[in-house]
């Protein structure tokens, strides 16, 4: 199970801003480690989250920092068995926060933050992932239309949309009905580079997508949970451009609390 996930942010303040990783947090035995990464630097635009100022500091906590427990539903939410369910967890045997995390994404509507893991490879050295399909308010209404018809285990296809002119990298998932495929949205822009790259060096027979859940009455952004199964080339790195590297030193520079 990953540890760790990477925390991603927006420049330009709308929907056509470039996303990058600007953090990472991870868990360890005393809690909570965050540290900015290099994109904290590179991002034009980028500040410091609140009560994290200093961007070459470790910041450890025995508690979920704020930033990111508020990008979780409370327990006492009615609706907090359903949000687990969501996501494919058992609300019996809540998850640790970094897995829930790791599938929620920590969206809200109120900022330019995302979360989500760096992928490693499975028992059987596969890339395995899933996630919440994204762009579904953009689709046609035949899109929703059909997505509710959807079935856990259906197979669905990949298509690399190198005419979309937000996302070079863009990596959209459709039906996979031989007559009139539908576009139902897109992989999660975080995944969209990595994807594309196994797109390419992947026998397709290798690459597959599922339906993972329907969630007929959750809101947009938890409606469709996809699965994805790969190949993991020898030579595939996940997560290892500058941006996602620690500010130098970081590791071993001051212990910083969040005020």
């Amino acid at each position: 199970m990953n540890q760790a996930v990477y925390v991603a942010w927006r420049s330009g303040g709308d929907s056509i801003g470039n996303w990058g990783p600007v953090g990472k947090l991870e868990r360890i035995d005393a809690g909570y480690r965050f540290v900015y990464t290099q994109g904290a630097r590179k991002l034009e635009g980028f500040q410091p989250f609140q009560g994290m100022e200093n961007l070459e500091a470790v910041y450890e906590s025995a508690e979920l920092f704020p930033l990111f427990a508020n990008r979780l539903l409370a327990p006492s939410r009615p609706e907090y068995q359903s949000y687990l369910e969501w996501g494919g967890f058992n609300p019996d045997n809540p998850p640790d926060p970094i897995a829930l995390l790791s599938i929620t994404e920590g969206r809200r509507t109120t900022d330019y933050i995302e979360v989500f893991p760096c992928p490693i490879p499975d028992s059987e050295g596969c890339f395995i992932t899933k996630f919440f399909l994204h762009g579904i308010r953009w689709m046609a209404p035949t899109a929703l239309q059909r997505i509710s018809h959807l079935q856990r285990g259906e197979t669905l296809s990949l298509m690399l949309d190198i005419m979309n002119s937000f996302d070079r990298h863009a990596v959209a998932v459709r039906t996979s009905e031989i007559q009139g495929r539908i576009l139902l949205g897109y992989v999660p822009r975080y995944l969209a580079y990595d994807i594309c790259k196994l797109c390419v060096e992947c026998n397709p027979d290798f690459i597959q997508v599922t339906v993972e859940r329907v969630n007929q009455n959750a809101p947009l952004q938890f409606r469709l949970l996809c699965r994805l199964r790969a190949c993991w080339p020898d030579h595939f790195v996940p997560c290892t451009s500058e941006l996602y590297q620690p500010i130098p030193e970081a590791a071993l520079c001051e212990l910083e609390r969040p005020s």
